[in-house]
């Protein structure tokens, strides 16, 4: 099979596809002839040798940890009823997702719903769990007005898609014009610049003296913080991820004298009142397939996968990013 190999952390071009040899499922485990395959931040930080709170791989090492497919070969004890059946999974640890196949157990694996593709199952295994773990812990309603950092990205535009679907006054902050389409055919009310300065008294001007009640991010940072400085009092925050590199701080003076309320990820709360981290990725993949949620897919070739780091770190993409193995 090709792969994408990483033989040295450090810069997109230490990815490089290659022939290697065919995995084979152990007992319990199906292999996946792997139709699309999910690209996270995530992966760029190991890539790079900078993920801190992860355990590095041993090289070389094929990244990825979210794939989907056809299952074309079972090990022992599974079922023959698993061949030809569409599935997508998390990968966990033990990654392997930038390839043409994979395994994985077969108690991981869920059934593509009908009528919901590959690289649409990719984009919610994940990230659209994330999103439906956010939204949940927002408990957002018709009087919400909400502000949505990087609401182009793998997350936020599945956000912005909730919060406008619950009845909130969606802003999201984007980048270029593209991004920006995109947050508003997505459901937002406003779309704002935030590298332009002066952005949160063009929010302020937007809302027209209606008043920031929640703000969902995934951003951290000054951009975080600003986002919070938005809110009135009584407000909440839900800080799911810190893409620029730092968190967003909230204060004690925050959390007491503002009685604004935070929630940070989609901690094991969040993950067991929606029944178990399998319950919610079916939940996503679920509300995909009934059109809840329209994941939008930005997609590579497999083996152009370090242009898309290049593409994602840039902060270029919009959506999700997927590599498709050719074929």
């Amino acid at each position: 099979m090709h792969a994408v190999l990483l033989r040295g952390f450090g810069s997109p071009a230490e990815l490089r596809y290659e022939e290697t040899a065919d995995p084979v499922p152990g007992p319990g485990q199906a292999r996946i002839a792997v139709r699309a395959a999910g690209v996270h931040l995530v992966d760029a930080a190991i890539r790079a040798g900078r993920a801190d709170w992860l355990p590095l791989p041993e090289l070389p090492a094929v990244p990825g940890s979210e794939v989907a497919g056809v299952v074309d070969a079972v090990g022992a004890g599974v079922p023959d009823s698993w061949l030809g059946q569409r599935v997508v999974a998390q990968l966990g640890l033990a990654h392997g997702g930038y390839a043409e196949l994979a395994v994985r157990e077969v108690g991981a694996l869920h059934v593509v719903p009908e009528g919901l593709g590959f690289a649409e199952a990719v984009a919610m295994i994940c990230t659209g769990g994330t999103a439906v773990g956010v939204l949940a812990a927002a408990a957002l309603g018709p009087d919400d007005v909400v502000v949505v950092t990087a609401a182009a990205g793998a997350v936020g535009h599945l956000l912005v898609q909730g919060a406008s679907r619950a009845g909130a006054h969606v802003v999201g902050l984007a980048g270029c014009g593209e991004k920006r389409r995109t947050v508003l055919r997505c459901g937002a009310a406003v779309a704002v610049d935030y590298r332009q300065q002066g952005w949160v008294e063009r929010v302020c001007a937007e809302l027209g003296g209606r008043e920031v009640t929640a703000v969902l991010d995934g951003v951290g940072g000054g951009l975080g913080r600003g986002a919070v400085d938005l809110l009135a009092p009584g407000g909440r925050v839900v800080m799911f991820g810190s893409s620029s590199g730092a968190p967003t701080e909230v204060t004690t003076a925050d959390l007491f004298d503002r009685a604004l309320s935070a929630t940070v990820g989609v901690g094991p709360h969040v993950v067991k009142r929606a029944g178990g981290l399998r319950a919610l990725e079916s939940r996503a993949l679920a509300d995909a397939a009934a059109g809840r949620f329209t994941p939008v897919v930005r997609s590579y070739g497999l083996a152009c996968a370090a242009r898309a780091h290049e593409e994602l770190e840039s902060r270029h993409t919009v959506g999700k990013v997927v590599l498709v193995p050719a074929g």
